[in-house]
């Protein structure tokens, strides 16, 4: 199963944290994780691209956290969007996929 989790307070997001494998079919051919993936690296790169904010990423094999150094209108946008994109997938694949909405 995958965990997402967003990072920072209600209403102010500062990130998120991707962890775990999908695992909702083989390795190559998991559309489950290649949404969460595709979503999870769209946004990390428009932190930096659109928002213009230094972000802190640690990436690994299953895991990605992506940080904002601050928080403007534009990362809220972005993260909004994140989170709007995860929620679908987390409805979507609940047995695949876990929303945890803040934590700090």
């Amino acid at each position: 199963m995958t965990v997402i989790r967003m990072l920072g307070e209600r209403g102010c997001y500062t990130g998120f944290e991707v962890s775990g494998h999908a695992d909702a079919g083989d390795k190559g051919y998991d559309i489950v994780c290649a949404a969460i993936s595709f979503l999870a690296t769209t946004c990390a790169n428009a932190l930096e691209s659109v928002a213009n904010v230094q972000v802190e990423a640690i990436l690994q094999d299953g895991y990605l956290k992506a940080e904002a150094a601050q928080a403007n209108d534009t990362t809220q946008i972005i993260l909004r969007t994140f989170y709007q994109g995860a929620n679908d997938l987390s409805q979507t694949y609940p047995k695949h996929v876990r929303l945890i909405e803040l934590s700090n």
